[in-house]
């Protein structure tokens, strides 16, 4: 379960305040798959950074039951100077689960062959995304934070990362963004649209998927 209770933030912009939450009241129930949708801007990458840790809110809380993911191929946290292994080795040890193991699923998974053992400051930007969403996906958390993660890598590492993360989804949640409104319904079975800094949750996917053509003024083929 994630509970937002009376949650705000805004950033200052050079046209002024903009708001990504304004008083959000509202409760992801536990193992909902669910779409987060709203037009480009609303704060959506934002929400989620606020779920998994990464920023904090102006004001108001967020309630977690269970573990919850990072975004889901998030590559920013890594230490630079360590390798792909190393790095892999201290995540381990702080979400508690077996470094040696994750270390053998993110080598196969992540294809990065002796780069991996490499500092991921020599890597190119493709390298640290399939780093990054090997561990993420390597770690079993209640919940998962997805953000447009299968768009990285080529046709064939976007099919297994595709494959490796519903696998993940048929024993977790997940908050899932993404532009493919035909990805959201195969994932997601719930909604939400993040508009103005209101947040409303559906629980039907299909109400969800309408409503938010119809805040934009378009047609889902558009």
């Amino acid at each position: 379960m994630i509970r937002f209770e009376n949650l705000s933030k805004r950033f200052r912009t050079r046209s002024g305040p903009k708001v990504i939450a304004r008083d959000i009241s509202l409760t992801i129930p536990s193992g909902v798959s669910l779409a987060l949708m709203g037009r480009n801007g609303a704060g959506k990458s934002t929400l989620l950074d606020m779920i998994g840790g990464l920023i904090e809110p102006d004001s108001g809380r967020i309630e977690i039951t269970g573990t919850v993911s990072w975004r889901v191929g998030y590559a920013g946290s890594f230490h630079k100077d360590m390798t792909g292994a190393q790095n892999t080795r201290f995540i381990a040890r702080i979400y508690g689960v077996d470094s040696d193991a994750l270390c053998d699923f993110v080598a196969d998974f992540a294809e990065l062959g002796p780069h991996f053992h490499a500092p991921v400051r020599h890597y190119s930007s493709g390298m640290r995304s399939r780093l990054a969403f090997g561990v993420s996906i390597g770690i079993p958390f209640d919940t998962y934070l997805v953000d447009e993660v299968t768009s990285v890598g080529d046709a064939a590492f976007k099919l297994k990362s595709r494959h490796y993360l519903e696998d993940r989804m048929q024993r977790a949640g997940a908050i899932v963004v993404s532009h493919s409104t035909a990805q959201l319904r195969k994932l997601c079975q719930a909604g939400a649209i993040l508009e103005g800094g209101q947040l409303t949750y559906y629980d039907d996917i299909e109400q969800a998927i309408a409503q938010h053509h119809a805040n934009m003024g378009s047609d889902e083929d558009e």
